[in-house]
């Protein structure tokens, strides 16, 4: 069982691009993260899709899950409706400067850290954009 993904102490990963492309890094990413289970992302493109959520509340009139399908259905991914629900973080305001990121739900390994990054120079080395990550709570 995953620890509370509501939790605002998980560590989360930041991900700052240099590009151009930066629209194009960030759908990559967004694609990358469907298989990595054990992280929920939040990005400045979703931030701005799900600009009316607030997490005490809710969304006004939607289920987050129904936007998730809707949003990440245009990505042309099988990704089913339980994954989208989980995908998403419920905390786009701690985006701050950042482009990007991973939010973990429970501490992840050396090894499971180390492969979320390879994943990512694979993910973003075609399009030729430079990024840092920094990890934080």
């Amino acid at each position: 069982m995953l620890p509370n993904p509501d939790s605002v102490e998980n560590l989360r990963s930041y991900i700052k691009i240099y590009g151009p492309p930066v629209y194009d890094a960030i759908k990559a990413l967004e694609k990358m993260a469907v298989d990595f289970e054990d992280v929920c992302i939040m990005d400045s493109l979703l931030a701005t899709y799900f600009s009316n959520y607030e997490p005490s509340l809710g969304t006004q009139g939607l289920s987050v899950s129904a936007e998730a399908v809707e949003y990440f259905s245009s990505l042309d991914l099988d990704i089913t409706p339980e994954r989208c629900a989980k995908l998403v973080s419920k905390f786009g305001q701690h985006l701050g400067e950042y482009d990007f990121f991973f939010e973990w739900y429970r501490e992840p390994t050396i090894d499971e850290y180390n492969s979320l990054i390879q994943k990512i120079d694979e993910t973003l080395k075609p399009l030729g954009v430079r990024y840092t990550i920094t990890s934080k709570k």
